[in-house]
């Protein structure tokens, strides 16, 4: 989901495990950041503080307007960032009360700052490393890497609309070949035939968002033929241009046969009626 992008570009701004190792290799660091910290209320780590605080809080002009988003953030309207504020939202949910951070280095305009994150994967705290640059008096939280700042540069606006267009279409491809997967499943169980799209959620073989647009982008569909051991699979963007522009369809002719996917712009129509 689009939401997942967003979270990930949040917290993961990671600069590896060299970063990490320089951190827990100085046992001493922690010690005298918790002592600059108080009393510098300007410091990268303030500003990464300040920046969660302001995600949680629903503030998420102030919030990207602190990252080097801002040439996109400060062209959009308070209209056209609203239509990302369920996105917005869903991610502000995730991020906790107190924000843990651990470590702060300042080399002249540049500085990092560690912080704990929760792992979905590992089901722990991980460290999780944050860039920033300096720019003029504040220090600005790097998002995005160098290329993705050209582009967003270049793009305005424009960036986060093609951003979710891009992750929507991916997404949806993705899911088609879940949609693969979860036939071939549910055919071996049953005689070779498949099953529509509820049949599939309902036994969990496939996740019940793939039944709304709101947070996938995108309206799925399975026809099933008259004896079921034949089917497609569609996907067109639930607004075109807002959520994607690519119509997907996958054939699949029967168990054990391979299937076929194509994708076209068709202005938001199905490919195969």
């Amino acid at each position: 989901m689009f939401q997942k992008l967003i979270l990930s570009v949040i917290v993961l701004s990671i600069i590896g495990n060299a970063a990490k190792e320089n951190i827990q290799s100085k046992p001493n660091l922690i010690e005298q950041f918790e002592k600059n910290i108080q009393t510098n209320v300007d410091s990268p780590s303030e500003v990464v503080r300040k920046f969660y605080q302001n995600l949680r809080e629903g503030k998420f002009r102030q919030a990207w307007m602190m990252t080097n988003l801002k040439p996109a953030i400060e062209q959009m309207t308070d209209a056209e960032l609203s239509e990302f504020k369920e996105d917005f939202e869903i991610v502000a949910n995730k991020i906790p009360e107190t924000l843990q951070i651990t470590g702060e280095i300042i080399t002249e305009n540049s500085a990092t700052v560690t912080i704990k994150v929760f792992d979905e994967d590992t089901n722990s705290l991980e460290d999780r490393v944050l860039k920033l640059r300096k720019e003029k008096d504040s220090w600005v939280i790097l998002i995005v890497d160098e290329a993705a700042e050209s582009f967003v540069r270049q793009e305005g606006k424009n960036y986060l609309y093609q951003l979710k267009i891009e992750t929507h279409e991916s997404e949806a491809q993705a899911m088609l070949q879940r949609i693969v997967k979860a036939q071939a499943v549910y055919a071996l169980q049953n005689s070779g035939q498949f099953a529509d799209l509820k049949t599939l959620v309902q036994i969990g073989l496939l996740p019940d968002d793939i039944l709304d647009t709101k947070s996938t982008g995108y309206k799925y569909k399975v026809v099933l033929s008259s004896d079921k051991k034949r089917y497609y699979a569609s996907a067109e963007p639930a607004i075109y241009g807002k959520t994607g522009k690519l119509s997907f369809l996958l054939e699949c002719e029967g168990i054990n046969k391979e299937t076929k996917l194509q994708s076209k712009d068709n202005k938001g129509k199905p490919i195969k009626d």
